[in-house]
């Protein structure tokens, strides 16, 4: 099935739609979420994208992250991608949303309208292996000193996503 994306201008409305990978080679503005999603101890599962990823591949990002479909609001679609990825749902809150843009390698541009929200969740994790390599909960100081220490483990727009996050969330 290929993918598309919907096209938005700075103000969130639609402009239209464009398949996925080309709105990625041409970096032109589309919707996005971000899912944090924390257990009781307060640590964030992170996941390491599959290696057979077209971009960012084995780089280590927020727990899910996706693009909301055609007629799919943005908090249906992280819904979605969760049970898709991970294999479970929860209750999500948005937190905040932004625009960025940033380089991925591969030519590919992210320029996204980015909804982000947070949940809470204790269960099994049954992870995609067509999205995900591995997945693991860390403390969030440990993960800024690690960004800090190893910013290439990362994908570019986790690393500018976190940096906005931080006001949102306690340590």
């Amino acid at each position: 099935m290929v993918e598309h994306v919907i096209l938005v201008n700075e103000n969130d409305e639609v402009q239209g739609e464009m398949e996925k990978q080309e709105a990625h080679l041409k970096g032109v503005l589309h919707r996005a979420f971000s899912i944090f999603i924390f257990n009781n101890k307060k640590e964030l599962l992170i996941q390491q994208r599959a290696k057979i990823k077209y971009h960012s591949a084995l780089k280590w990002t927020n727990t899910c992250c996706s693009h909301p479909r055609v007629g799919e609001s943005y908090l249906e679609g992280a819904h979605r991608r969760l049970k898709e990825e991970l294999g479970f749902n929860c209750e999500l809150q948005k937190k905040f949303d932004f625009i960025y843009k940033a380089e991925v390698g591969d030519g590919m541009i992210e320029h996204e309208y980015d909804y982000v929200f947070t949940g809470q969740y204790e269960g099994e994790i049954h992870i995609n292996p067509l999205e995900i390599e591995s997945v693991k909960w860390i403390n969030l100081i440990d993960l800024k000193k690690d960004i800090k220490l190893h910013p290439d483990n990362y994908t570019e727009w986790f690393k500018i996503i976190f940096e906005n996050y931080e006001k949102y969330i306690e340590y």
